[in-house]
């Protein structure tokens, strides 16, 4: 763009103070919310058809197929049924899924800056409209499409746009290029700042910008498979895979023995292949997850794709910021030192000039420059009169503002006095960042950082209303005082000033920062979240290591980390520039053997070198990050997690998950959310695998005994189909077990489908449940022909009292299984038979469902089913307690072998 500033206000009807409020609610009715087109979901059938052509979907409908061409079309249309319920509860359940995810992004902060009514403040990013003058910060995401009228060592990440991986720079003077995307002088929505900051002035939103008529245009990439996912395909084909091959078997076994004719055992094949695939695996993992993510929102953490809850159980390593998330968002100035002499704050302020000095003697002329360049060196929102917050900003400058606005200076007004005209940004490297401003024709340099760095650059100190020399008995007298205040907890800055000449030509932040006058210090409190002791207690008795990395002085991070429990009264920190003195071997061997907990002055390079590190060690790493250099650290880690308070919208997008509460302890309850679906669905895994054995076993009986069927084909499917589904589904929604945080964490090594879950369903559970419900069946057929096992009744109402009698055994020993289910090695009774409100209600249906196929005569005669004897009820009561008694037992002798386990490894230990 070519047009100058004053053509620029003309054409935009706007001023160099923005918009009025009133004038921008207008504009808004006017052009619309600043909105661009979300990508097209895909179509509802679309969605559909994948419920319903996955593997183990594609398998029954081979058995539907293969039904109907053998002249079954009953068996055939009751297959399909089982897929459609099946694919239609999925489809639901995903299509709930996505709403959810969509919904809880909403929650996600969408602010911008922008100066209206002559003063900065915030605003909605859906808000702004042509003419509004727009304020951009290292970190920010481009709203709308804006022409600079300020720049300060601007660079772009313009690659949504142009798939340009380089960043790209960007000033206010005039522009000739003919393209909007290569005009120098404007900033485009879509694109991110990663670093310094500017100012422009709104020509387009929405569908008018460059960015909106690319998204109509585009389409949404599809997501990498989580390891949750790649685990699910790997069951369903395993599970496909056998029960192919068992039906296969039973085909062959049937034909061979020549107890059956080709077609009865193709469709009894047929019969077993449907009784193996669990059908209600994927909605019940849906259900789990999406159920998990709604519990998380309330907890305040925001997961943006539903299969990142199971990724967090695994986590071993936490790596969390300091300010914000070990302590709380909000800071506060505690201390000053100005002119050689110390003052505290109270919680009621202070009053310039009255201000009780601790030591020394006051100098207000030297506090006044303290805090004017508190103000100014400061790219905060002052809090307003009318309540609006600051917002958009980090607590460390909020925290000086209303330092300043408490000791009775309008930082408005300074700021309007000292209009900025240059910044050099904040950067880890450089630990310091610095605001050039104009004043009565004279120019003069701000500088904020930390102590150490920001001392480096000083050659006086401002004393008695003069710049003093300093030498090297003072610096080491300043430095000390430094690290006293940071012995108290407190962090602390340092600030500096020093006139520029006009001439001066200030090209980096270098040259700018040199020969600087020390104003003070100030030490601002951050204070400990009072829930964060117990998280990081929580984590350790799980498993999981807690590390602080901060890029605070290390005394104080060392403090913190002391309160929070992470680091023990002998701990060490490691600094920064030790990290970088370290080779990747070097780092690897620092953290396997040291097992370091605090690393202070740690810049985003050196925690994306961390995450890497821990992760080959075999970690499976969290890390949390709100800057823009953090971004590659969250994607690098296993689990990215970004501030939704105070972090910047380039990290939110790189993570995984957003606390909105920026709190620690919100990262321990996401993990034991995390350990409960994955526990969930083994517990679901186990309970149906249980039934198919129970349905499996009589078909074997039948084809290697020639006893008459006890359960018939169309029984298997009322249990895959009806009563099991209830206990499964509520099953996948149990809640998380006490002394889930007890244990450590589960090896990424370890399959869903162990050995150990195999054999406890299939050898243990699943034979004691065909078991008991063929002792039912055979119980019937004893007391009708008065013969055990020698004589048996094939056909009418007493064959069909039988294999009911088979029927409402699995059901039986289901019921008790639900419960036995709910833990490994824990008993039923210790977890809580009431604990899970859903898994009652779910047996309820269960029994009332099997009732009402057994009374009803149309449901009845479908399913070949009698009613059973009142006399037999005794035996169907008996079922889940010998069920539930046995599988009580086993758990009794497993937890004694691991208590004499323990006690052997460690005597002194408590039994």
């Amino acid at each position: 763009m070519a047009l100058d500033e004053a053509a620029l206000f003309r054409l935009l009807a706007s001023s160099p103070h923005g918009l009025s409020s009133e004038e921008a609610q207008a504009r808004l009715r006017r052009y619309g919310p600043n909105e661009v087109p979300a990508p097209r979901p895909p179509h509802p059938l679309r969605l559909l058809f994948g419920q319903v052509s996955h593997m183990l979907a594609l398998l029954l409908w081979v058995g539907a197929g293969l039904a109907f061409l053998a002249g079954l079309p009953q068996l055939g249309w009751a297959i399909l049924t089982i897929v459609l319920l099946n694919g239609l509860f999925s489809f639901w359940q995903e299509y709930r899924s996505s709403r959810l995810i969509e919904t809880l992004g909403r929650r996600l902060p969408s602010a911008v800056r922008v100066r209206r009514d002559g003063v900065e403040q915030r605003a909605r990013a859906r808000d702004l409209v042509p003419g509004d003058l727009l304020v951009l910060q290292r970190g920010d995401c481009v709203a709308a499409d804006a022409r600079l009228l300020a720049a300060a060592d601007l660079r772009l990440d313009c690659s949504l746009l142009t798939g340009e991986a380089e960043p790209v720079e960007r000033w206010a003077e005039r522009s000739p290029a003919a393209r909007l995307a290569e005009a120098e002088n404007c900033v485009l929505a879509g694109t991110t700042v990663v670093d310094g900051g500017g100012e422009g002035i709104v020509f387009a939103t929405g569908r008018q910008t460059a960015f909106g008529s690319l998204a109509e245009l585009t389409q949404r990439l599809a997501p990498e498979p989580s390891p949750l996912q790649r685990e699910l395909a790997t069951a369903a084909r395993a599970i496909a895979a056998v029960a192919v091959v068992v039906g296969l078997v039973f085909f062959l076994a049937g034909s061979v023995a020549e107890r059956l004719s080709t077609r009865d055992s193709f469709i009894f094949g047929v019969g077993i292949l449907v009784a193996l695939v669990p059908e209600g695996l994927l909605p019940t993992v849906t259900l789990a997850l999406a159920l998990a993510v709604q519990r998380m929102g309330r907890q305040n953490a925001i997961v943006k794709r539903l299969s990142s809850v199971e990724a967090l159980g695994c986590t071993t390593v936490i790596c969390t910021d300091k300010t914000g998330t070990i302590t709380v968002s909000e800071m506060a100035a505690r201390e000053l030192w100005a002119g050689d002499t110390s003052y505290a704050v109270g919680d009621g302020g202070l009053q310039l000039g009255s201000l009780e000095a601790r030591e020394g003697t006051p100098d207000d002329s030297a506090l006044a420059a303290l805090l004017r360049s508190a103000v100014l060196c400061n790219n905060g929102i002052p809090p307003r009169a009318d309540g609006q917050a600051g917002g958009v900003s980090d607590p460390l400058d909020e925290a000086l503002l209303t330092l300043a606005i408490e000791a009775g200076i309008d930082p408005d007004e300074e700021r309007r006095s000292y209009p900025r005209i240059k910044e050099f940004p904040f950067h880890a490297e450089r630990r310091r960042m610095s605001t050039l401003h104009r004043r009565d024709g004279q120019r003069r340099l701000f500088v904020k950082g930390g102590p150490a760095e920001t001392l480096a650059c000083c050659r006086y100190e401002l004393r008695d209303g003069q710049p003093e020399e300093l030498d090297g008995h003072r610096r080491e007298v300043l430095l000390e005082r430094t690290n006293a205040m940071s012995d108290r907890g407190l962090r602390v800055l340092a600030f500096a000033s020093r006139d520029v000449a006009e001439e001066e030509r200030l090209e980096s932040a270098e040259a700018a920062e040199q020969a600087l006058v020390l104003l003070g210090l100030v030490g601002l409190e951050n204070p400990l979240r009072p829930e964060v002791p117990a998280a990081v207690a929580r984590c350790r008795s799980a498993g999981i290591r807690a590390v602080m990395l901060t890029g605070d002085h290390g005394h104080t991070a060392l403090v913190v980390a002391r309160q929070a429990g992470i680091a023990g009264e002998d701990a060490e920190v490691v600094t920064g520039a030790q990290v970088d003195a370290l080779d990747d071997d070097g780092l690897a061997r620092l953290l396997a053997e040291k097992r370091p907990a605090v690393f202070a002055r740690v810049a985003p390079e050196h925690k994306l070198r961390l995450v890497r590190a821990y992760r080959r060690l075999g970690e499976v790493v969290a890390v949390t990050g709100d800057g823009v250099n953090d971004a590659p650290a969250l994607k690098a880690a296993d689990i990215g997690v970004a501030m939704g308070r105070t972090g910047t919208d380039v990290a939110r997008e790189a993570a995984d998950m957003v606390l909105m509460d920026d709190n620690f302890a919100t990262i321990v309850r996401a993990v034991e959310e995390g350990r409960a679906v994955y526990d969930n669905i083994k517990k679901f895994l186990t309970y149906v695998l249980t039934s198919n054995v129970a349905e499996a076993v009589p078909f074997l009986l039948f084809i290697l005994a020639g006893v008459p069927l006890p359960l018939t084909i169309l029984q298997v499917l009322l249990v895959d189909l009806g009563t099991d589904l209830f206990p499964a589904l509520a099953l996948g929604v149990d809640p998380p077990q006490h002394g889930l945080m007890a244990r450590p964490p589960r090896p990424t090594s370890e399959r869903m489908v162990s050995a150990r879950l195999l054999v406890r369903a299939l050898a243990l559970l699943g034979l004691l449940a065909a078991a008991l419900s063929l002792l039912g069946y055979f119980f019937v057929q004893w007391d009708v022909t008065g013969h055990l096992l020698r004589s048996f009744v094939d056909e009418g109402p007493r064959y069909r009292e039988a294999t009911t009698m088979t029927l409402a055994g699995v059901v039986a020993c289901q019921v008790a299984n639900a419960f036995a289910c709910r833990s490994e090695r824990e008993s039923a009774f210790r977890v809580g038979l009431l604990s899970n409100q859903a898994l009652l209600w779910a047996v309820v249906a269960e029994v009332l469902l099997l009732t009402a196929v057994i009374a009803l005569p149309p449901l009845r005669g479908l399913f070949e089913l009698e009613p059973v004897h009142p006399r037999y009820w005794p035996v169907l009561a008996a079922f889940p307690l010998l069920f539930l008694g046995a599988e009580e037992a086993r758990k009794l002798v497993v937890r004694r072998l691991l208590r004499r386990q323990r006690s052997a490894a460690n005597p002194l230990a408590p039994a």
